[in-house]
């Protein structure tokens, strides 16, 4: 009898922990179904472009992470009014610009900048005009929360999305869980924005063999382009590689090009505190240059053809922290530090070779367009 009692117990106690064990593999079990792992994206760098520099470790691209941020990109609901997106200042025909000198926000205020082109972004090691971003994580979430531009605070555009019946599913697919947090947002913003590469202009094909790909014409122009001038010797050029050279066709530096002689805006300085970075800017990539006007951190130049007369003509030599390389090359005999010395004939040509880093693919490339 006692060992039957035995029995009995041992039978009951494994019943009970089997028990609890279904129990607690009920309560563990998502509702959801399981997570499925998101799609590794491949990226795809051109031959005639430098390594991709690391993509962030926490923030690896994903099929499903960079269709999330494409459709944020395109997302009223992140502005506090729901009349604003990140495309409104950034339209993809426009090379991911606005045509406008000063962007427009919700209110139908202005910020004090130009909206800048948005390509190659991967490469870029600091954004925005002043280096105030070092990611483009970081970057995303500026222009929502500022409250000239979309006004809106990333908890509430969280808590926006996050109460439709289209987000959670994607921020689950993407990010494994259908809890949406800021920085999954952000890092789906930068994903989509890392996959925003311009590389098939007629000058990328220029560059990877094809020499019919510029007329007689452009290729002057390019000769000018490239060519540091030295007056003295009889070199002529334009001084623009110093600034604008590679596939990428920016340095990545900030510089004082000479736009004034007393500053209002400190640009770089800003952000430092340096007053040696007073009225530097980030040197902007020329990729798509023929669809970005306006001009200049806040669209002064209307044109190209302004912008050369600017180079050319009307630098302001008194500028605090003037870059060197504006002073140091001219066609001039006399030497450096003497205007730049194009003739209307040259001037042209180099605009004509600048219209040559128009990407069309880019601009009407379906993977970046509106969902």
């Amino acid at each position: 009898m006692r060992k039957a009692t035995k029995t009995t117990a041992a039978w009951l106690c494994a019943g009970l922990l089997a028990l609890v064990g279904c129990q607690h593999d009920r309560d563990t079990v998502d509702p959801e179904g399981p997570v499925v792992p998101p799609t590794a994206y491949n990226l795809t760098v051109p031959g005639n472009f430098p390594p991709l520099p690391a993509t962030p470790a926490n923030n690896p691209l994903t099929v499903e992470g960079v269709a999330l941020g494409r459709q944020l990109f395109y997302e009223k609901s992140l502005s506090v009014n729901s009349t604003l997106s990140c495309a409104s200042c950034h339209r993809q025909e426009l090379a991911f610009t606005d045509g406008l000198a000063h962007a427009r926000g919700v209110n139908g205020g202005t910020t004090l900048r130009n909206a800048m082109p948005l390509a190659n972004l991967a490469w870029e090691p600091l954004l925005t005009w002043d280096g105030a971003a070092s990611s483009l994580e970081a970057q995303a979430r500026i222009p929502i929360e500022n409250p000239v531009e979309m006004h809106q605070s990333l908890v509430t555009g969280v808590a926006r999305l996050q109460a439709t019946a289209a987000y959670p599913p994607l921020f689950r697919k993407a990010f494994g869980s259908s809890t949406i947090t800021e920085d999954n947002l952000l890092k789906a913003l930068a994903q989509f924005e890392r996959t925003l590469i311009s590389s098939n202009s007629r000058y990328d094909q220029y560059q990877r063999g094809n020499r019919a790909a510029l007329t007689s014409y452009e290729q002057q122009g390019l000769v000018l382009f490239v060519t540091h001038p030295d007056g003295p010797a009889g070199i002529r050029g334009g001084n623009c590689q110093d600034c604008h050279g590679g596939s990428l066709q920016t340095d990545h530096a900030f510089r004082n090009n000479g736009l004034d002689a007393t500053l209002t805006d400190l640009g770089l300085g800003a952000q430092t505190g340096k007053p040696t970075d007073n009225g530097k800017f980030r040197v902007p990539s020329l990729r798509n240059i023929a669809l970005t006007a306006p001009y200049m951190h806040d669209g002064r130049f209307p044109n190209l053809d302004s912008v050369l007369s600017h180079y050319n003509e009307h630098i302001a030599t008194a500028s605090p922290n003037l870059d060197p390389l504006i002073l140091n090359g001219s066609n001039n005999k006399l030497g450096a530090g003497h205007p730049l010395g194009l003739t209307r004939d040259e001037k042209a040509k180099i605009v004509a070779f600048l219209r040559t880093f128009t990407d069309t693919t880019f601009t009407h490339d379906p993977r970046f367009a509106k969902p």
